[in-house]
């Protein structure tokens, strides 16, 4: 016999389900109850304009929907001792106009009206953190356009590797922020679909059209299929991707900042308002902001993994979604904070360009650019010239000299030990060669380190910045504008049936 697992349960819910998945969920509400409001009136709305809910229980269903509006999600009686968050409202309906509540079921399972509430309320998300990526990507450029001539010797592995500008440095930056802003606006092209009238798989005979709740939520249109529309989850896992590496490009920069801020390298200092003081050591400076930063993009970095490793369950399981009403919103707030807090940090930081330029000095970052000019005055390989000049430099620093010290002597001693003979360098004026100033300046190559090359790019970044900003102002201008014509249209209801 197997009739037992037939039918709604006759007992209410065990202590421990009510302890962990309600509780669970009802914890997720505060985010859910006001796309939960907007879906429930849109709802009642096309099932009222379709005649298929009489006029005086659409009327009682505005009103309580339109207290729930008008109540805050701390004063709601969500309670996880009766399930659910929508079973919490259900209750609470039918509490104040009875069983005209239940025309709310109407051709719409429950995890309907809580995907919309999800995408209404991600959308929002996604527009303020495209907004944050924007105003993020604009401040790095206008401090790469200061700084472009300010010199220093660009590194990989920690170690000096070419002349270059602090301003062409951190420009790098901009361009990831961008193009992870480009890819939010796409995610946030895939939110603003609707799933309504979508049914529990396979649609509704009540609904032929799904197109009218969608238009009175501000969606651009419906998820064509009415399964994928319940139950798809790779959108949300492209919208986790973009905002772990929206800050994960910002920890790259932090740990870097951090670096540079210490008194070995005394680069930069971060303001005061985003530094910490130790309380046990008078002389200790910490870049507290930087860590979170960067503790922020792991964090980030462990919600995305724990959500695939959630959403490879097979289809149509509600542990799909029922984690993702609460990680992908708080995901998407963690990356705003992060984003806005490093806009704030590349905004105050001072920059040590006498320091920046010392180490530059200091080294032997001109060798590559020497290298290439012994291959073409020599007419030798590059191998050959790569072999004479780092044989010169190791030379040079076991002497304690510079890169601006060497001279064609050096060059030539070297080529002997080398190749057996001299390459003819003796008495050449190398100053301009070694200057890294004036390498510098040959970077005129699109994308290169060249004073106004620089300046040219970050015009263009702050320009992509101010487009993406405004895209992002648009769509938002859109979304309120079909919100509070909805709400507008029910708080109308009221006073005609008053």
């Amino acid at each position: 016999m197997t009739g037992h697992r037939l039918g709604p349960p006759l007992e209410g819910p065990a202590p421990e389900l009510i302890e962990s998945g309600f509780a669970l969920e009802n914890a997720d509400a505060p985010i859910l109850h006001a796309g939960l409001n907007l879906a429930d009136l849109a709802h009642v709305r096309d099932l009222r304009e379709r005649g298929v809910i009489p006029a005086g229980a659409a009327a009682r269903l505005v009103e309580v929907l339109l207290e729930a509006v008008d109540t805050p999600a701390a004063d709601f009686p969500y309670d996880p001792s009766y399930g659910e968050p929508y079973n919490s409202r259900e209750r609470h309906f039918v509490s104040r106009i009875g069983d005209d509540a239940g025309w709310l079921h109407a051709g719409r399972p429950r995890r309907e009206a809580v995907r919309i509430a999800l995408r209404l309320h991600l959308r929002r998300q996604i527009l303020e953190l495209v907004d944050a990526a924007a105003a993020c990507a604009d401040t790095v450029a206008e401090r790469a356009y200061e700084n472009s001539r300010t010199w220093m010797p660009d590194q990989t592995y920690l170690q000096h590797a070419q002349p270059s500008t602090f301003g062409h440095y951190l420009l790098s930056f901009a361009y990831p922020l961008l193009r992870e802003g480009n890819r939010l606006l796409d995610a946030f092209a895939w939110t603003n679909t609707s799933p309504a009238g979508a049914g529990c798989v396979n649609g509704s005979r009540l609904l032929g059209d799904r197109g009218r709740v969608a238009d009175l939520l501000g969606f651009s249109g419906v998820i064509e299929h009415t399964r994928d529309a319940m139950w798809q989850t790779d959108g949300l896992v492209d919208l986790l991707g973009s905002a772990t590496g929206l800050v994960g490009a910002q920890s790259k920069l932090a740990e870097d900042l951090e670096i540079w801020a210490s008194n070995e390298f005394d680069y930069v200092t971060i303001a005061d308002g985003f530094s910490r003081a130790s309380v046990l050591m008078p002389q200790k400076r910490n870049p507290y902001s930087l860590s979170i930063v960067r503790g922020a993009s792991g964090t980030l970095i462990g919600r995305l993994t724990g959500f695939l490793a959630v959403v490879k369950s097979p289809s149509a399981r509600s542990d799909n979604l029922i984690y993702a009403y609460g990680e992908v919103p708080r995901a998407l707030d963690l990356s705003i904070r992060t984003t806005r807090l490093t806009a704030g940090v590349v905004r105050t930081l001072e920059v040590n360009a006498e320091r920046m330029w010392q180490a530059l000095e200091s080294g032997f970052s001109q060798a590559t650019d020497l290298s290439e000019y012994v291959m073409q005055t020599c007419g030798v390989d590059y191998r050959t010239a790569y072999q004479v000049v780092g044989n010169a430099v190791r030379s040079a620093s076991r002497a304690g000299l510079r890169g601006l010290d060497l001279d064609g002597a050096m060059l030539d001693e070297a080529a002997v030990a080398y190749r057996g003979e001299p390459l003819g360098l003796t008495g050449r004026d190398l100053s301009d060669v070694l200057d890294p100033r004036l390498i510098v300046a040959t970077r005129t190559a699109p994308g290169g380190a060249a004073p106004e090359v620089v300046e040219g790019m970050a015009r263009d970044c702050r320009a992509a910045a101010r487009r993406l900003a405004e895209a992002a102002e648009r769509e938002c201008t859109a979304l309120t504008a079909a919100e509070d014509a909805l709400v507008g249209w029910a708080r109308g209801t009221k006073e005609q049936e008053a």
